[in-house]
């Protein structure tokens, strides 16, 4: 049997054939585009590659077109951590050498010597794989929206903090269209202050706001006309302009999030497995997208409900050596699933009363804290969503959190 490995780079790549025995067959440093990849896929079938007999590959990324190429058919891909890599090449040079073509010969190395060790990439749908992408990516500029907010946050609290108490009430404070079209209008506070009262409700109106203009434009003149401390004039007018630039950033992460968020929606209900996600309590369309996104549709990914929960870092793990032993969370995990987890549960336990009575039962009679609470909560219903997903099943509040059993105990 023939195995490869590649050590993919932005522009050439690696690749290198070993047989049982350890021995390279072939080696070969091609491009990173169409011709590159051509010479890759005629290497392998001139070595035996074919649709009955595939020659499993292991590179160092999940990602990119040479792995795109690559998963055409039925070889498997195996993604190799890179410090996972590093590990099995001090195993052959005790000198810590390296090279490229070094690193090729150790990744195809692994998979002769311990591919029963490792996972290849699942066989995940085109339309799973497309709304990972979606999913992915609005989760990424909710992050990115957050993070920007967060620094428009902190500058104004050196200049203008009637900005801030403005804004103070409002659901999503200063990521709302208001609160960008107010900064707009007045970006310093001398300005705010000198704002009249239809100059504020032409501004909520730009903002698309449709009611109680009228009382808002008073409460928030009275706010920008009360009394704060000052920066010199000068001073404050350079953090407005420095402010305003970072308005420009938030729109724009505001408008990203927005429009991927209506790219999920319109694309996650294609899915079959969307019905199943969907009937948990807690589960929405963008937190079931995430959800999706990162656990696939390829039902044969995970063995039982312990990987999963495993993978997800919802379950503990032991550590033990000699007489001590630990129990604590884990730490190497899917982090976005764990994030998307942590959501769920939180969700969960106003939208479910038996998710409510296990979270009660964690804190009152375990002594969770809070945190410890909603993963165990999550590393159940994850089970629950395993089954379901195997089966096909809607979720079932009754099977899921038995009252009978509960009383009784």
């Amino acid at each position: 049997m023939i195995y490869c490995g590649i050590d993919w780079a932005e522009k050439t790549h690696d690749v290198a054939l070993v047989d049982d025995t350890g021995q390279l067959v072939a080696k070969r440093h091609i491009t990173d585009d169409a011709s590159g990849y051509k010479i890759l896929l005629d290497l392998l079938a001139e070595h035996g590659d074919s649709e009955e007999n595939p020659i499993p590959v292991a590179i160092e990324t999940p990602r990119g077109l040479l792995v795109a190429v690559l998963r055409i058919g039925t070889r498997k891909i195996f993604a190799i951590n890179p410090m996972a890599a590093a590990r099995y090449r001090d195993r052959h040079a005790v000198s810590r050498k390296k090279s490229d073509p070094g690193d090729a010969l150790v990744l195809a190395n692994i998979l002769r010597t311990d591919m029963h060790a490792h996972r290849p990439l699942p066989d995940d749908s085109d339309l799973a794989r497309a709304i990972a992408v979606l999913a992915r990516a609005q989760q990424d500029a909710t992050w990115n929206r957050q993070q920007i907010a967060n620094q428009l946050r902190s500058l104004l609290r050196e200049f203008y903090p009637a900005a801030l108490d403005a804004v103070a009430t409002w659901a999503n404070g200063l990521c709302r269209p208001e609160a960008r079209e107010l900064l707009k209008s007045a970006p310093t506070p001398a300005k705010a202050a000198r704002l009249t009262r239809d100059q504020i409700q032409a501004a909520l109106r730009r903002a698309g706001r449709k009611r109680g203009i009228e009382a808002e434009a008073d409460r928030l003149r009275d706010i920008f006309r009360g009394d704060y401390a000052h920066q010199p004039p000068l001073v404050e007018d350079a953090l407005g302009k420095q402010m305003l630039a970072l308005v420009v950033q938030l729109e724009a992460a505001c408008t990203a999030a927005d429009d991927l968020a209506k790219a999920v929606e319109e694309t996650f209900p294609q899915h079959p497995d969307t019905e199943v996600l969907l009937s948990f309590p807690g589960l929405g369309v963008q937190l079931g997208a995430r959800v999706l996104a990162e656990i696939g549709d390829d039902h044969t990914r995970f063995a039982d409900a312990r990987s999963l929960k495993a993978y997800a870092g919802s379950s503990p793990i032991t550590r033990a050596s000699g007489k001590k032993s630990s129990i604590t969370r884990r730490w190497i995990k899917n982090d976005r699933l764990n994030h998307a987890g942590y959501l769920w549960a939180f969700s969960a336990i106003t939208a479910s009363p038996g998710a409510k009575a296990h979270y009660r039962r964690r804190r009152d009679d375990h002594g969770d804290w809070h945190a410890a609470a909603q993963r165990n909560l999550f590393n159940r219903m994850l089970g629950q969503l395993y089954y379901c997903l195997q089966e096909h099943e809607l979720f079932d509040e009754q099977t899921a959190f038995p009252t009978g059993l509960a009383a009784a105990a």
